[in-house]
């Protein structure tokens, strides 16, 4: 943190930090400095690297918010398509530091191995394998829910395995949407940025071990780079470096 405003108490110059908002109306921005409200900053946990910690807040927040409103109980069955993903590999630890039980839908071997060295009880490569019959092999009455972070057909085949009575969160902005509707209840919903939430965020990773996995660091003058890589295949997430 490079400054605080004169009426901020909860920080000093100096501590590392992170935020998920947006410090431009119209979207984000890439700057070697931003300035953001006071309510969206949290500090970086103690166990957290600074490269990290950049390229955290806005999955692991969503990825919170949809097991939050998935309301699963330990032992409960969940299945996480595209855990391999920003947002779905954080939610496999999320979910296993509430002793759910995940079934985590990658895609490539690396992804498959990434979801299962993060906790993953059961992994699957969502590109090869027949997703359908491993989900009824892993929960043979079905899953108690998915949280959905890539669409498409296979996606959707996929969420058959769900148990009429269970819930889907599909957080808004993944797509395709879907086409047809599942059988079990879906919501679409936005991540919780609030204070609330960063901090709940803050002591899960302070209590459990949690990994932002970043298969690619950019300097910011290549930043061009970085884009053209969001075309090719990898897995967790990929960060630009200022400074």
């Amino acid at each position: 943190m490079a400054a605080v405003g004169r009426n901020v108490t909860r920080f000093d110059v100096g501590e590392r930090v992170h935020a998920a908002t947006m410090p431009v109306p119209r979207g984000g921005s890439y700057a070697e400095y931003a300035v953001v409200e006071a309510e969206f900053v949290a500090r970086v946990p103690d166990r957290l690297p600074t490269g990290q910690a950049g390229a955290m807040p806005w999955d692991a927040l969503t990825a919170l918010s949809g097991l939050d409103l998935l309301g699963l109980r330990p032992d409960e069955t969940l299945m996480v398509f595209g855990a391999s993903g920003g947002i779905g590999h954080m939610a496999v630890q999320l979910a296993r530091h509430s002793g759910i039980r995940v079934l985590a839908v990658a895609s490539g071997d690396d992804g498959v191995a990434l979801a299962r060295r993060l906790g993953a009880d059961d992994a699957v490569d969502g590109r090869r394998d027949d997703v359908l019959a491993a989900a009824f092999e892993f929960a043979p009455g079905g899953l108690d829910a998915a949280l959905v972070t890539v669409g498409g057909e296979v996606a959707e085949r996929s969420l058959r395995a769900i148990r009429k009575s269970g819930r889907i969160a599909w957080p808004n902005g993944v797509l395709p949407a879907p086409v047809t509707s599942p059988g079990a209840t879906l919501s679409h919903y936005d991540g919780d940025r609030s204070r609330t939430a960063t901090d709940r965020l803050n002591a899960i990773i302070e209590a459990s071990p949690f990994e932002v996995h970043l298969a690619q660091t950019f300097p910011l003058e290549r930043a061009g780079d970085a884009h053209r890589a969001l075309n090719d295949h990898y897995v967790g997430k990929l960060a630009l470096r200022v400074g």
